[in-house]
């Protein structure tokens, strides 16, 4: 239960705080993952849970467990943030949000965290569908990934294969997938701002070394084959590029069992998803992706390591 006073605002409210003190606000979106990546409101962070935590957690759970970027731990906690606003879909108060929910949660966790004194709590009334009708200019407006294939009238995309078609596809704002033959094409490597290229097999040809950064993780798409024994140090090299103010492609040579299946342990370790969620943002974006069966194993393996953590 909330034990600090709780503010409750409407979307008007909202949008004078993001007008008048955007520095000193954290907004924190409590929709799902695949919600928050479809629209949002610009600069507003999600703090998806999955029912994991949900289960285990009685009341308040760790910080870190609702807060996966340090960058906004660390502003809560040396106090840069004025002001902490909570939001849904679409409640329409603070005494409508069940036990069970995500937003009830993370009100509970940020009331045993934060100096009530020092920051203020609030619940945005009506959620984001609420504010979204009001002030669509203040949101992201994602256009919804069209699967690959569909439009190929040209000669050319009747003869290339399908894991070919189109160029590597966006899963972060610094993590792109794709196939070998995408990580052939220098000019388009550097259209997207991409600086390194962490390519999951053995076989695949490093094109550029005096151009990009590369990182191989040699692996053949086999059911027996241990793709795991690589995770921590594939997310380790994809931060590092992300740290560094960089982009990566990750590749193999289709895009569609290797390469995938790595995004998919970054989006489990760092976004906290459970399997089938990831799989399903990955999929919008990729249509191809199908890992073998052995991966899927190791990344069931790895969700239950990472979630229970």
């Amino acid at each position: 239960m909330v034990t600090t006073e709780l503010l409750e605002i409407d979307s008007c409210q909202l949008m004078q705080l993001l007008v008048e003190t955007q520095l000193c606000s954290l907004v924190l979106d409590c929709r799902s993952f695949l919600s928050f990546n479809a629209s949002h409101i610009r600069g507003s962070h999600n703090v998806y849970c999955n029912s994991i935590v949900k289960r285990r957690s009685k009341a308040a759970i760790a910080l870190d467990c609702i807060l996966t970027e340090e960058s906004v731990r660390t502003g809560l906690s040396c106090g840069r943030y004025h002001t902490v606003v909570v939001l849904d879909g679409s409640s329409s108060g603070f005494s409508s949000l069940a036990g069970s929910d995500t937003a009830k949660l993370v009100l509970s966790t940020l009331s045993s965290h934060l100096d009530a004194s020092r920051v203020q709590t609030c619940f945005l009334k009506g959620g984001y569908e609420t504010f979204q009708s009001l002030f669509p200019g203040m949101c992201t407006q994602n256009a919804k990934p069209c699967p690959q294939g569909n439009s190929g009238e040209s000669l050319v995309s009747r003869t290339t294969p399908l894991y070919d078609q189109g160029g590597p596809v966006e899963i972060l704002p610094f993590l792109y997938l794709g196939s070998a033959y995408h990580s052939s094409r220098k000019e388009t490597l550097q259209s997207l701002g991409i600086t390194a290229l962490l390519n999951v097999s053995s076989t695949c040809p490093n094109y550029f070394e005096g151009i990009f950064q590369y990182k191989c993780i040699p692996v053949e798409d086999t059911h027996m084959a241990d793709i795991s024994a690589w995770f921590r140090e594939a997310i380790d090299f994809i931060d590092s590029v992300k740290s560094r103010g960089g982009q990566v492609l990750v590749h193999c040579q289709a895009g569609i069992s290797r390469s995938a299946t790595i995004c998919l342990a970054y989006l489990i370790h760092t976004q906290r998803l459970p399997l089938e969620e990831a799989f399903d943002f990955v999929k919008q974006r990729r249509g191809v992706i199908s890992p073998n069966f052995g991966f899927m194993g190791q990344l069931l393996q790895f969700e239950t390591e990472v979630l229970c953590r």
